[in-house]
């Protein structure tokens, strides 16, 4: 019964995503500043610090799939958030052994997180003529309000799921 926890709290989380901007005081969305919300992204940075062993690589399976879903449900292009996720989340998976797992490397992966995927993002959407803003403009009004918020999301799901995630994973052992 607890593997299907993951997938269900992504599948929440992702409902959640397309609704978080509706959640903001309007004057924060009617200005120059656009913020996207990364909230599975986040989650997925929790499941490949804290779930995922040195050979497990069950954040990367889940990034891909909701990354997916994520395309399917909210954009008009389908793999950029699932090729863009997997990245992410295999370079995380590949950096969270050079840290201490705590809150302060939580955040940092999940600012590197980030950086990388809403880079890689804007990048394929510039190529392919959707996104044409540029690079300075796109860094003060969308990258840095971007990791401010998704950050404080991170540190709100932090303390509900980082020892839980480490529970689960100890459970799956046995």
């Amino acid at each position: 019964m607890r593997h299907i926890f993951l997938p269900l709290i992504l599948l929440l989380i992702l409902v959640l995503e397309g609704v978080a901007l509706d959640l903001l005081p309007s004057g924060l969305i009617d200005g120059d500043i656009m913020i996207t919300p990364h909230w599975v992204l986040m989650f997925l940075v929790l499941i490949a610090i804290y779930y995922d062993r040195r050979n497990s690589y069950h954040s990367i399976v889940y990034a891909l799939i909701f990354g997916l879903l994520f395309d399917i449900a909210y954009t008009g292009i389908l793999g950029v958030y699932m090729f863009t996720y997997g990245v992410t989340v295999y370079i995380i998976h590949e950096l969270r052994n050079m840290l201490h797992s705590n809150i302060y490397s939580v955040l940092l992966f999940g600012i590197i997180s980030i950086i990388i995927a809403d880079v890689i993002i804007n990048m394929i959407y510039y190529f392919v003529g959707i996104m044409d803003a540029e690079w300075i403009n796109y860094i003060m009004s969308r990258l840095l309000p971007s990791i401010l918020a998704n950050s404080i999301f991170l540190l709100i799901i932090y303390p509900i799921f980082a020892k839980r995630l480490e529970k689960w994973k100890d459970n799956s052992m046995k």
